[in-house]
């Protein structure tokens, strides 16, 4: 009986990733996490800061699709340094720069 429920668990958490990853047209995974030169590179885009999380260092944006890695539109989480939010607010339209070192995509620049 145990066996059972855990091959059904498995099985609908297997469907569930999958159906997860479907609804993210056009974002691409290749090489995500790893260190190549164009995960060194900055990224471009345009968005609303959602929250600033002091503890964490982060800071979450919706942004628009970002060409140059293949993001469609998203809201998601970036890491960065306390002294780049100085002035910023949750409402704030801005433009940032990224890099994904060791695949954690990272503020580079930021502005209003």
């Amino acid at each position: 009986m145990k066996l059972t429920q855990s091959v059904v668990a498995a099985t609908l958490l297997a469907l569930s990733l999958s159906v997860w990853a479907d609804d993210m047209p056009g974002m691409k995974m290749d090489g995500m996490g790893s260190s190549s030169a164009s995960a060194a590179q900055a990224a471009s885009a345009e968005g609303i800061i959602k929250a600033i999380d002091h503890d964490k260092h982060t800071i979450t944006i919706s942004h628009g699709a970002v060409p140059a890695v293949h993001w469609p539109p998203m809201t998601m989480a970036f890491a960065v340094a306390d002294d780049q939010i100085v002035g910023l607010q949750v409402g704030d339209k801005v433009s940032f720069s990224f890099s994904q070192p060791g695949g954690r995509a990272t503020i580079v620049s930021i502005k209003k």
